[in-house]
């Protein structure tokens, strides 16, 4: 009786099990973190710069805070870069021959001390263009330098990196009418999400490195425009502190700012002033004792690890020291 809506015994199993087959097609669809090997130095230490929300062709200081950054790379030795989203304004990549992924990329950061790996997270503006493109290898084929995944695990001997894919968990995003987003890859959201947070917590369960760095678009803590992020307070923070992780590092917001937890070692650090910054965007909420530092015009930071002992330094478009902290891991002290 099938032409009425009615299934034998056995049919309803097949259906059954077609339906339990292809829920798990969409949970197990969502890969595993992809996990990458970078090494140490000879002398075991690690150095590297972040930058965030930059890709403006130059504009609004690009050029100058990549300027600078060659100069400070070079000075460190840096072994890589890692850019915390908002890679391509406004809109992303509009597909792999888009020439703003040269003109925003390539032509810009020209040093040679930048001619280093790029590690790189999406970040909201580029979800409304091409991500499927941005995350492509054949853009490495353009620019050896450039790789760009959802979310990944940088293993590094004395640091782990665990780069995270935070746009879809911001709910706001997925009811925007002012813009249309690229969501293939990430729908149904939940399972999606759900997948993401077991794998990023195997993973930070089972890193035995000395440090333990997540890296995503959006700020868990922010003194500046965009402020808290309330998803990643819910859904990630919890977990964050249950693995000791010590730095979460961000863009999302255009300034630079250090902010230090008062109940876990996590240091809140973001660099997300690539290009355009905002003047005069500081939340009035955070307090001096775990505000340390703000900036609100362009810059970027630099990190530089040994097994024992980490510094963080934020440099503006001109190169100068506006901010370090230092810890020392084996004493679980800052100054």
């Amino acid at each position: 009786m099938a032409g009425h809506g009615f299934y034998s015994k056995s049919q309803a199993s097949c259906i059954g099990v077609a339906i339990l087959f292809c829920t798990s097609l969409v949970i197990s669809s969502f890969a595993e973190l992809e996990r990458l090997e970078h090494p140490v130095k000879g002398d075991g230490s690690l150095s590297f710069l972040v930058v965030g929300d930059w890709g403006r062709r130059g504009f609004y200081n690009q050029s100058h805070v990549a300027f600078q950054m060659g100069k400070i790379g070079e000075k460190l030795d840096i072994d890589f870069v890692v850019s915390t989203g908002d890679n391509f304004y406004d809109n992303g990549l509009t597909g792999l021959n888009d020439q703003a992924f040269e003109e925003s990329f390539t032509k810009i950061y020209t040093a040679t001390s930048l001619q280093k790996q790029w590690y790189s997270v999406l970040g909201n503006h580029d979800y409304r263009g091409d991500v499927a493109a941005q995350v492509h290898p054949a853009l490495r084929k353009v620019d050896s330098r450039w790789l760009c995944l959802r979310s990944f695990i940088l293993n590094t001997e004395i640091a782990g990196l665990f780069f995270v894919d935070t746009t879809p968990f911001v709910i706001d995003y997925f009811t925007d009418m002012d813009h249309t987003y690229d969501w293939r890859g990430v729908t149904p959201r939940k399972a999606y999400l759900d997948s993401l947070i077991k794998d990023l917590e195997s993973a930070l369960s089972e890193s035995t490195a000395s440090w333990k760095i997540v890296v995503g678009h959006h700020a868990i803590k922010s003194a500046g425009y965009h402020g808290d992020t309330k998803e990643l307070n819910d859904l990630l923070l919890p977990m964050l502190k249950a693995y000791n992780v010590d730095m979460y590092v961000n863009g999302h917001d255009h300034c630079l700012e250090h902010i230090s937890s008062l109940d876990s070692p996590i240091q809140y650090l973001t660099s997300g002033a690539g290009s355009k910054a905002w003047r005069g965007d500081l939340n009035q909420n955070y307090k001096e004792d775990d505000l340390k530092f703000f900036y609100d015009g362009q810059g970027f930071m630099a990190v530089q690890l040994t097994n024992n002992d980490a510094e963080i330094t934020f440099y503006n478009a001109f190169g100068k020291i506006l901010h370090e902290w230092k810890a020392l891991k084996e004493l679980h002290s800052a100054v």
